[in-house]
C-alpha cells in the first residue's frame, strides 16, 4: 500500500523528534532521501512496465513480422516465375523486396516504441548518407545489377567470360542486387562484383544456339592433300553433331608451314555439345589419317651433310710443294 504525501510528511516529522531527542538530527535527511526515492520509484512501476510490454510486443512484431516478409518473398517470387520473367529478374526483384520490407518493419517497430516519424526519417537520411560515402563501392555493385538486368549481356545458365586480366568464367548461377554468382567447370563458387561486370568486357560463350568449330591439324608434305581432305568431309558428313551442316562446312588447306601443311575444317555445331564435338573429331581424325597412311609430323630439323673431297698432304709432300 502507497503511503500518500500527508502520512510521509507525518512520519518524518516524528522521526525528526525523536531523533533529535537522542542527537541524531542530521540523520533525517537521509531518511527523508530513501522515503522520496521509495516514492519516485512507485510512481515510475508503471511506466516501466508499459516499456517493458512494448519491448516484448516488438520483439513478437519483429519475428512475425519476418516469416510474412519471407511469405511474402515467395509469393513474389511464384507470381514472376509464372509470367515467365527472366530468372536473373526474379533473383534481384525479390533481394531488393526483402531489403524493402525489412526497413519498414523496422521503421514501424520503431515508431511503436515511441521514437516520432520526422525523428526515423530523419536517422535514416543521415544514416543513408554516411552510409552512401562509406560504401561507394557497394552502390557502384547496386546500379551496375539494374545496368545488367536492364541490358541483359547475360541470363542465368549461361557461360559467360570476363575478358580482363585477372577475369573469370563459369556458369552464371544468380543474379542478386551487388553480386553475381558463377559456378566453374569444376564447381567451384565465383561471386563477382556487379559494378565490374557491368565495366567489363563479357564474352557470353552460350548466347547463341550455334557455335562454329574449327579444327587446324597438319599433316606432311610427303601426304597427299586431296586425299586428306577427302578424310575430313567425310568425317564431317558421318558425324551426327555436323552432318546436318552441308551447306557451310568447308575443309581447306590453311597454311604451308615450316614442317608441316596444314589443313582445317569449320562447322556449325550446337553450342550445347561444342567441346564434345571437338573431343570426338579430333580422335576420329587421327584414327582415320593414322588408318590411310597420312602422317601428322611433329616439330623436327632435317640436317643434310654434303661431303667434298679433301687432298691430304704429308709435310714432305708439302715442303716439295714449296719448294
Amino acid at each position: 500500500m502507497i503511503m500518500d504525501m500527508e502520512t510521509v510528511n507525518e512520519t518524518v516529522e516524528k522521526v525528526d523528534q525523536g531523533l533529535e531527542e537522542i542527537g541524531l538530527g542530521g540523520v533525517s535527511d537521509n531518511i527523508k532521501e530513501i522515503l522520496n526515492l521509495k516514492e519516485y520509484m512507485a510512481g515510475q512501476i508503471p511506466a516501466i512496465v508499459g516499456f517493458g510490454l512494448k519491448v516484448v510486443l516488438a520483439i513478437i512484431v519483429f519475428f512475425v513480422g519476418r516469416k510474412l516478409i519471407r511469405w511474402a518473398v515467395k509469393l513474389m517470387k511464384r507470381s514472376m516465375e509464372r509470367a515467365r520473367l527472366d530468372e536473373g529478374v526474379v533473383q534481384f526483384a525479390c533481394s531488393a523486396g526483402k531489403a524493402v520490407l525489412y526497413t519498414m518493419l523496422i521503421f514501424n517497430i520503431a515508431v511503436s516504441l515511441g521514437v516520432t516519424e520526422s525523428s526515423v526519417a530523419a536517422l535514416l537520411g543521415t544514416a543513408g548518407v554516411a552510409i552512401g560515402l562509406a560504401l561507394q563501392g557497394g552502390l557502384a555493385n547496386l546500379a551496375g545489377g539494374v545496368l545488367l538486368l536492364v541490358f541483359k549481356p547475360f541470363v542465368v545458365g549461361d557461360y559467360i567470360i570476363q575478358n580482363q586480366q585477372n577475369g573469370c568464367e563459369g556458369t552464371v548461377a544468380r543474379i542478386e542486387m551487388c553480386y553475381t554468382t558463377l559456378l566453374s567447370i569444376d564447381n567451384k563458387k565465383i561471386v563477382v562484383p556487379n559494378g565490374t561486370l557491368s565495366n567489363s568486357t563479357i564474352i557470353n560463350v552460350t548466347a547463341k544456339e550455334t557455335r562454329k568449330l574449327e579444327i587446324k591439324v597438319g599433316i606432311s608434305y610427303e601426304s597427299n592433300i586431296q586425299k586428306a581432305k577427302e578424310i575430313l568431309e567425310k568425317i564431317l558428313l558421318e558425324d551426327p553433331d555436323t552432318q546436318g551442316d552441308r551447306s557451310e562446312m568447308v575443309v581447306f588447306v590453311d597454311q604451308l608451314a615450316d614442317s608441316a601443311v596444314i589443313m582445317g575444317l569449320r562447322v556449325w555445331v550446337p553450342t550445347d555439345s561444342y567441346w564434345s564435338v571437338k573431343w570426338r573429331l579430333n580422335q576420329k581424325i587421327k584414327e582415320e589419317f593414322d588408318a590411310q597412311g597420312i602422317v601428322i609430323p611433329y616439330n623436327q630439323m632435317d640436317i643434310y651433310v654434303h661431303h667434298k673431297d679433301c687432298l691430304l698432304y704429308t709435310s714432305d709432300a708439302a715442303d716439295d710443294l714449296i719448294g
